[in-house]
């Protein structure tokens, strides 16, 4: 999995920049527009935190687990206008300090390790984006990426009642997806293979499903599959929302832009990671569908 410090260099990094940008709870996940892409990013994130509730069950008073929780956007949506009694885990501080900040029980917390005698159980786990960061390259190309979710399922497990659902959304790769051998930086630059080397970047640690049948496989025989739909199409509305918010004028953030200049200057990955906000490798590769995104509903049996 991603260590803390990997996840730490994606997120805390951009901390101050993302709730400048995104607002206080800003979602760092695809928004669902179903189709209707009129909608603002704000309405579009709203209707996907009401299907994830909704798909949970959440009512006033239900313990729920948000895993990998971020800023806290759907955290704040079911504590505040379900009623529920949440908790969320996140390995990034930036994150967790914001979400403290703004009221949220969070923890910096691994949330694969998670027993019930950390927190007891819960009526629903959601875990939007986690999975993305569970597998690292390392333990993909020693052939352990099923054992790994497989090993994530058995623990969820024990956070559950029989009948429990889990919701979790995240980036798959898709069917154009080339070999691991092909992906490098040194490929010419709107090539597949620099766009995947780019996203690699971004997320250090971190190497995604195969689709949603490895993920789904691997829940099998403990949890059932409840629901399955692709937000592909609303990921790429996304991301182009969230790039007219990073490059909006605001001075505090402009100040900030400017204060990362000497890690452009001497840090490589840092340089890396500035690319993708040029370029936004990840709506490249749902644009030519060498990755994928998902939202699946699982129901413990």
């Amino acid at each position: 999995m991603a260590s803390q410090q990997d996840l730490d260099f994606t997120y805390t990094t951009i901390d101050k920049v993302f709730r400048l940008s995104m607002g206080e709870t800003g979602d760092y996940s695809g928004a669902m527009y179903n189709g209707d892409f009129s909608l603002t990013l704000e309405q579009a994130q709203e209707q996907k935190h009401k299907f994830i509730a909704d798909s949970l069950n959440v009512k006033p008073g239900s313990k729920v687990l948000d895993m990998g929780c971020g800023w806290g956007p759907y955290l704040t949506y079911a504590t505040k206008k379900r009623g529920a009694i949440g908790k969320g885990v996140t390995l990034s501080k930036g994150q967790a300090e914001a979400c403290r900040a703004n009221g949220l029980d969070v923890d910096i917390k691994d949330c694969r390790l998670i027993t019930p005698a950390d927190y007891g159980t819960f009526d629903a786990v959601s875990c939007i984006g986690g999975m993305e960061h569970f597998c690292s390259i390392e333990q993909y190309l020693a052939g352990d990426q099923d054992k790994v979710y497989a090993d994530f399922f058995k623990n969820l497990y024990e956070l559950l009642p029989v009948g429990g659902r889990f919701y979790m959304q995240t980036m798959v790769f898709g069917k154009n997806m080339i070999p691991y051998e092909e992906i490098s930086l040194d490929a010419p630059k709107d090539s597949d293979s620099y766009m995947l080397a780019l996203m690699i970047a971004q997320f250090p640690g971190s190497w995604l499903p195969y689709g949603p049948e490895q993920v789904i496989r691997n829940a099998q025989p403990l949890f059932k599959l409840v629901s399955q739909s692709s937000g592909r199409l609303d990921y790429i509305e996304t991301i182009g929302q969230w790039r007219k918010r990073f490059r909006a004028f605001n001075l505090t953030k402009y100040a900030l832009y400017a204060s990362l200049l000497p890690k452009l200057l001497t840090n490589k990955p840092f340089q890396d990671l500035i690319a993708v906000f040029r370029k936004s490798p990840n709506r490249v590769c749902f644009q030519r569908e060498t990755m994928e995104h998902y939202r699946l509903v699982f129901e413990k049996v």
